[in-house]
């Protein structure tokens, strides 16, 4: 599938991208930022994402009551989200009104206010979050099994911090955080929909030139170490069984990653997954079960979770587990893999027929990889993926080694972690 992008780098390092959709009323922005969990220290944990909050807050010359009007008052709408290597806030609204939107998220972008008492009332908002993430099972456990899978590092913290580090943030590190990452050479902006490429580069080359060109932050990923697969088991009275097990892999530029996202389609992406049909349909144990992806830039994770029959864990993750070991063991069926990869281009290509699919496409390839992928050279690549690549990578990821294991659950013992342990050396 053909999409109309293009891009241009202005003087200053910023980037611009552009898909043109002539044949709809609307426009999709965003402006994608390279500012995320792992790039915050231990004690400042979760900075990113305070910093998300507070550029709704209000700006030099707009009240937070400004900005909400400015863009819903148009009939749009705008948001944001921070994730582990980046922050993007994102606008849709109707062509005509796309410029005064723009310039209400550039002057969000630029001019801040980070008025202390704001400041005060989200630290206790996000705290508030976080407490309300706390009392969620399957919250927790996820958590739990970020932290034994990514130890000390980064990426085992959660985005949103913890109350002591919110706490520790003031006025002084919030700005300098974001004169660091909220750089030009660090930020793209993404438009799709009926716009063109020239009006877009023009406009910016004119709002955003009094932003002096500065090196791009110098932040030097390091990747976490594998350690011999974890288990963190922890006993609470609620009604199910919570199960996250995951395993370490490769990082986003690997090109197995095009195998990988066949795979997981055929364990645990949808209703016709392996796990869905074995652990739910087949021996009702679970209402939901899922296996989901996670790539960054040096590493990954693949995800299986579980909301289980409490009196029946044991028998769940010796299923799940089966799969798997079939997964490294025997060939796809023909069907099986055609299936799994026309779920993956149809989803691509749903995905992309709407200015925000666009939108978002081009701002986390050219935010990841420095540039925008054409969506037809993916769909190719998946489209190549052969069932011998889905084993190779079943083989490659489905190791005790790599593998960790989180359980909140009524009354677990050591007995239990004993058990857990060895079901997942059966994976050699």
């Amino acid at each position: 599938m053909m999409i109309d992008i293009q891009e241009t780098q202005l003087p200053n390092g910023l980037r611009v991208a552009t898909s043109s959709m002539p044949s709809v009323e609307s426009v999709a922005v965003g402006i994608w930022v390279g500012a995320g969990g792992r790039y915050e220290s231990a004690s400042f944990s979760g900075i990113s994402h305070f910093i998300e909050h507070l550029l709704f807050k209000g700006t030099e010359r707009l009240s937070a009551r400004d900005i909400s009007r400015a863009i819903e008052g148009r009939g749009g709408y705008c948001n944001a989200f921070t994730q582990q290597e980046l922050t993007c806030y994102y606008a849709r609204m109707a062509y005509n009104h796309l410029w005064r939107v723009v310039d209400v998220l550039t002057e969000m972008y630029l001019h801040p206010r980070f008025d202390p008492a704001d400041i005060e009332k989200e630290r206790g908002v996000i705290i508030e979050e976080i407490m309300m993430y706390r009392d969620q099972p399957e919250h927790v456990v996820r958590e739990m099994l970020s932290r034994i899978l990514w130890k000390d590092h980064e990426l085992g913290r959660p985005l949103a911090g913890t109350p002591e580090s919110l706490r520790r943030l003031t006025r002084e590190h919030l700005l300098a955080y974001k004169r660091k990452q909220y750089a030009p050479a660090n930020t793209v902006l993404t438009f799709a929909g009926r716009v063109t490429h020239a009006e877009c580069v023009a406009r910016l080359s004119q709002s955003l030139s009094r932003l002096s060109k500065r090196r791009e932050p110098v932040c030097r990923l390091v990747t976490p170490a594998v350690r011999q697969g974890r288990l963190d088991l922890h006993s609470k009275d609620i009604e199910q069984t919570q199960l996250a097990l995951g395993f370490r892999i490769f990082g986003r530029f690997d090109q197995r990653r095009y195998a990988l996202k066949v795979l997981n389609v055929i364990l645990g992406e949808n209703m016709s997954s392996r796990l869905f049909q074995v652990v739910r349909e087949k021996h009702g144990l679970a209402y939901a079960v899922h296996a989901g992806i996670r790539l960054f830039a040096d590493t990954g994770a693949l995800l299986i979770s579980a909301g289980l029959d409490r009196t029946r864990k044991e028998k769940a993750l010796e299923l799940i587990l089966r799969e798997l070991k079939r997964l490294k063991r025997d060939l796809v069926s023909a069907r099986e893999l055609a299936r799994a990869k026309e779920y993956v281009v149809g989803h691509l290509r749903l995905a992309l027929e709407s200015p925000a699919g666009q939108m978002l496409w081009m701002g986390e390839h050219i935010l990841h990889y420095r540039k925008c992928l054409a969506p037809e050279d993916e769909i190719r690549a998946v489209m190549n993926v052969k069932a011998a690549d889905v084993r190779a990578v079943a083989n490659a990821v489905f190791l005790e080694r790599l593998a960790s294991l989180a359980l909140l659950s009524p009354q677990l013992s050591a007995k239990d972690g004993e058990r857990f342990r060895g079901m997942l050396a059966s994976l050699d």
